[in-house]
């Protein structure tokens, strides 16, 4: 068989897998691995950005790859002052792997007895409710599933050590927006009033529909979605490096680690929406720290199936080296019809651009061994040199086990491990009202994901402090989630440079 009809034959069968992987059992079992990530068949949907985001982001992940993690559960994380600054009580970070931590003296009354907190909106005295808005069912549910897995077996957890302050259960109030910012506002307004706070609000287009309403209802979201816009907004909690550090880690590890100089041609092939656009102005402020030239930008829209003519224009440009920002729909088709074209540049892509279904088509692997790394957080899955590691995979047998290792569900899982910090912190200040989630959440300080993720630095949205550093991804269809760390920790010398506004 010819080289060329070779391709063909690989873009097709890549298409099918897709396909196939999005059709999957809804628990999100077997084929997600990234922060931002969506299957073939979103091809009709809303195809914007998504946390996976990695990570996996989505992935912020996406994936992602990613960073990811898509797509945890609760333990009776309560405030310690080690994990405190010196006006603030915390929950400790040692919550990931402790089963003991406890309610700080703030919590108790004149006679050491723990203090009743006064009943409200999504808290009735004893359980704490927390809202998931999520893909459940729809294009982007190969994200949506392990995310709320990874969340649930968090929150699990922490209830079978108790709860918040090993005293108040929580329980998620769980609604599917299938991917669509109008179905999002719908059930927000429908599950305000029964929530504490979200814990879940994946994708970008979604977050952006529902934001105005976090603001004027004063409530708190955790995005899965990793756009560096997030980063100051007083309604919103995220985690993770933003899209625009993936971007400026990725290209820094390429030119100085990975085999690359600034004299290669460089271009982008992006999503043309905020996703998009956040990664474009990362890839530019790493452009203008390393010497090199973007020269050319391919963009699609939402809903495109047919990318030939973006990756043509590629081919056309000379590109060598191409900065992919899209979702895994579009990675799949795109990178299969490159290959049909004979064009292998050196693809570098953000963490949502990666499902693990990708390392299982025998035709296509080699091909994204060669040509593709992508950008998330985290490690290899079952790295237990990383601290978080053994105590997420052992939560996820005791209380998951059918679930497959995910980058998704890591993302879910971290972001259930920053919500519960925020509940753990308004707990001991005796408010689990909305402005006392908001003071909690202000008062966190830094935040560690114990290698999952970076540490996060929460405080009045003008002091956050997002994380800088980013994991490169090599694909390896060896490893559980088709992507092996080959830098962890890894961060630009000017990543800090960047501003956040």
């Amino acid at each position: 068989m010819k080289m060329k009809q070779w391709f063909r034959l690989l873009a097709l069968l890549l298409v099918a897998a897709l396909f196939a992987a999005a059709c999957g059992d809804d628990d999100g079992g077997s084929t997600a691995v990234d922060a931002d990530g969506v299957a073939a068949a979103d091809e009709t949907a809303d195809d914007t950005d998504m946390a996976d985001d990695s990570d996996m982001d989505d992935s912020d992940m996406d994936d992602d790859s990613d960073m990811d993690d898509s797509d945890m559960d609760d333990d009776t994380d309560t405030a310690d002052d080690s994990d405190m600054d010196d006006d603030t009580d915390t929950a400790d970070d040692s919550d990931m792997d402790d089963d003991t931590d406890t309610a700080d003296d703030s919590d108790m009354d004149d006679d050491g007895a723990a203090a009743e907190l006064v009943p409200g909106p999504g808290f009735d005295g004893s359980t704490i409710n927390v809202g998931v808005i999520s893909d459940l069912s729809g294009p982007a549910s190969i994200i949506g599933n392990p995310l709320t897995a990874g969340g649930q077996v968090y929150y699990d957890y922490i209830n079978s050590q108790g709860g918040v302050a090993g005293r108040y259960l929580i329980e998620t109030v769980e609604r599917d927006h299938q991917y669509n910012p109008a179905t999002a506002v719908q059930i927000y307004n429908e599950a305000k009033d029964d929530v504490v706070m979200f814990g879940q609000l994946l994708g970008t287009p979604i977050t952006n529909a529902v934001l105005e309403s976090l603001k004027e209802d004063g409530l708190v979201a955790a995005p899965a979605s990793l756009d560096a816009f997030w980063v100051r907004e007083q309604n919103l909690l995220p985690i993770g490096g933003p899209y625009q550090i993936q971007a400026i880690n990725g290209f820094d590890w390429w030119i100085n680690e990975g085999g690359g100089n600034a004299d290669q041609v460089y271009c982008s092939f992006i999503q043309d929406d905020p996703y998009g656009d956040a990664g474009q102005e990362g890839l530019e402020f790493a452009a203008d720290n390393l010497g090199f030239t973007v020269s050319e930008v391919a963009r699609y829209v939402s809903g495109d199936t047919d990318f030939s003519a973006q990756v043509q224009q590629l081919q056309d440009a000379g590109c060598e080296v191409v900065f992919l920002v899209t979702l895994p729909s579009v990675t799949g088709t795109a990178l299969g019809t490159a290959a049909a074209s004979e064009f292998a540049p050196q693809w570098i892509g953000t963490s949502p651009t990666w499902i693990n279904a990708f390392a299982q088509i025998e035709q296509l692997a080699p091909y994204l061994q060669e040509y593709f790394v992508v950008v998330g957080e985290g490690s290899t899955w079952g790295d237990e040199s990383v601290p978080g590691m053994a105590t997420m995979v052992e939560r996820l047998e005791e209380f998951a086990p059918d679930q497959d290792p995910d980058y998704y569900f890591t993302f879910g899982y971290l972001q259930a491990h920053a919500v519960v910090q925020v509940l753990e912190a308004a707990v001991a200040n005796g408010d689990l009202s909305r402005e006392g989630i908001i003071a909690a959440m202000n008062g966190l300080g830094s935040v560690s994901f114990e290698g999952l993720g970076g540490d996060y630095f929460y405080g009045t949205p003008d002091e956050r402090i997002p994380s800088t550093e980013n994991t490169i991804f090599m694909v390896n269809p060896e490893v559980p989630n088709g992507v092996e760390a080959v830098t962890t920790g890894y961060r630009a010398p000017f990543a800090s440079d960047f501003v956040f506004e």
